[in-house]
């Protein structure tokens, strides 16, 4: 105990990717100095990485970000012949509908060219941003801690990644089919053309918005590790994380159809049994360790 609670003081004292066993004291300036060089290294891999994606922003823009307007995208064979082979017959069968951009700004195509960059490098960068974060504050843990943390970078960037795909091979479908074939009145002709830029911007934040969400069971593991949630706990009330769960995705796919909603459901009800899962055993290990200690 003492040993642990040497540990965490020290939080304040060598964090910042100094080695423990120097034994040096940090200054509160030493610790800003330190967060900065993290900082920076990200920025410079972030930058680097959204560079590349600019000088092939045409190929990236060809070939990812308007595919999900393309028939032959991956995600609308897939999912019909999944309908097929349940036998719910044409229900995940989506009909594509071309959608002609339009640019109502004079820099409009070079404003879409930076987020495809930028939002395209964070996304890529992402392990690597996590990476410098693990770096400043491991030498604040215990050996204990450390050992639960060396494989987090995997499974968080491995979060992160299964989002940003639900969210790009699924999710954007099915939100650009049904926008795109909604229709308001009856007595005038609507000509569907959203801007390029607004374009981008859903499907970027399609992507983000799940692979943060994705990051639940993360989120439940630290938060059970820290002792505000236990495994009970999220079984108790599951029957209203059942029920939101329900209306944020229904909240999240603007098409009132059920299969859209329930593609976006079930992964959502996974991930909170994984969270159940990783904060059951968090509750084991601590009433374990509680018990080798009395």
């Amino acid at each position: 105990m003492a040993t642990k609670a040497s540990d965490r003081k020290s939080f304040f004292k060598k964090i910042g990717g100094k080695d423990q066993e120097e034994h040096t004291e940090m200054t509160f300036f030493d610790h800003i100095e330190e967060l900065r060089w993290h900082i920076i290294r990200s920025v410079i891999v972030w930058l680097v990485a959204a560079i590349l994606i600019f000088i092939n922003v045409d190929w990236v823009y060809d070939n990812i970000i308007l595919a999900p307007t393309f028939p032959q995208f991956f995600t609308y064979d897939a999912l019909c012949n999944l309908g097929h082979w349940l036998h719910l017959g044409n229900s995940f069968c989506m009909p594509v509908i071309a959608i002609n951009f339009q640019v109502t700004e004079v820099n409009g195509t070079f404003t879409s060219a930076i987020n495809i960059s930028m939002i395209g490098a964070l996304v890529i960068a992402f392990p690597y941003i996590f990476w410098e974060l693990w770096r400043f504050i491991k030498p604040a843990l215990s050996a204990k801690e450390k050992k639960y943390g060396q494989n987090s970078i995997l499974f968080v960037s491995l979060c992160f990644f299964t989002g940003a795909a639900f969210g790009y091979y699924l999710l954007a479908p099915f939100t650009f089919n049904f926008l795109a074939s909604f229709t308001l009145g009856k007595s005038a002709v609507i000509q569907y053309r959203p801007s390029i830029n607004d374009y981008v911007d859903s499907l970027t934040n399609l992507i983000l918005g799940c692979g943060i969400a994705f990051e639940l069971p993360v989120l439940a593991f630290v938060l059970a590790k820290i002792g505000i949630i236990t495994g009970n706990m999220l079984k108790k009330y599951f029957k209203f994380a059942f029920v939101i769960i329900l209306v944020v995705a229904a909240i999240i796919t603007p098409s009132p159809d059920w299969t859209s909603q329930f593609i976006v459901a079930i992964p959502l009800l996974i991930l909170y049994w994984i969270s159940i899962l990783l904060a059951t055993s968090v509750d084991r290990k601590k009433a374990k360790e509680e018990k080798e200690w009395s």
